[in-house]
């Protein structure tokens, strides 16, 4: 069963659902852009078995608090502030996409705080060939802050060069999921992400950049391994 909570870290407070045995090892999950931490359901129902689940709202999106302030930085060190709050000095992450962006900018500043990793179909910290607009905000409502999707543009563009340069500090066992040719995020930078980064591997599950929503067996199968302690 799923339980709701809610923790302060900072000024905001962030949304999460927690799954499986206290005690048990735990693992962070972080959502795509857009969407929040249900996306995760699946998963979570097989790693509950095992492990302590808690699938975070990141800033923006989902319970979590929509402050109008928005960078992959700030999301960075709200996941730690979380590990804090929980008292979880070490964790396993599962990212997708933009969580998978956050995952490893966080084992990147906090070494030791992160065991394993499994990036699903990450975007890389490399300057975006063209550069992308925003999207323009659609008439109707949406289910996060319109907001995030113009600051995170312009930092998936223009990221900062030291995360390239520094992914060689991450410590945690690392798999790079990618999505194959209907993903639309260039496959051969995901190739060289996990290249630079020590002790990770790379494999190509061809479910386009959904790859736990469309391959779940598959996805869980190449994941498993590296989560396992």
């Amino acid at each position: 069963m799923i339980v709701d909570g809610r923790v302060v870290v900072g000024d905001i407070a962030l949304g999460y659902g927690s799954a499986g045995t206290p005690g048990a090892p735990p693992i962070v999950l972080l959502h795509a852009l857009g969407e929040e931490r249900a996306t995760w359901s699946d998963v979570v129902d097989v790693l509950a078995n095992t492990y302590r689940t808690y699938a975070v709202d990141l800033r923006g999106h989902g319970s979590s608090d929509h402050p109008g302030a928005y960078s992959l930085e700030l999301m960075r060190d709200d996941v730690i502030g979380f590990l804090d709050a929980l008292d979880l000095p070490s964790v396993d992450f599962v990212g997708h996409s933009l969580g998978a962006y956050v995952a490893y900018l966080v084992a990147m500043a906090v070494p030791s705080r992160v065991a394993a990793m499994v990036l699903e179909d990450p975007p890389a910290p490399l300057p975006a060939d063209p550069p992308r607009d925003a999207s323009a905000e659609p008439d109707g409502p949406v289910d996060f802050d319109w907001a995030v999707v113009a600051a995170l543009a312009q930092q998936r563009n223009q990221p900062d060069p030291l995360w390239w340069d520094q992914l060689d500090r991450i410590t945690a066992r690392t798999l790079v999921i990618a999505g194959g040719p209907d993903s639309h995020l260039p496959q051969d930078q995901l190739l060289e992400l996990a290249h630079r980064i020590p002790n990770a591997e790379h494999v190509t599950i061809a479910a386009g950049h959904c790859v736990h929503e469309n391959r779940l067996a598959e996805f869980l199968a190449a994941a498993m391994p590296v989560l396992s302690r």
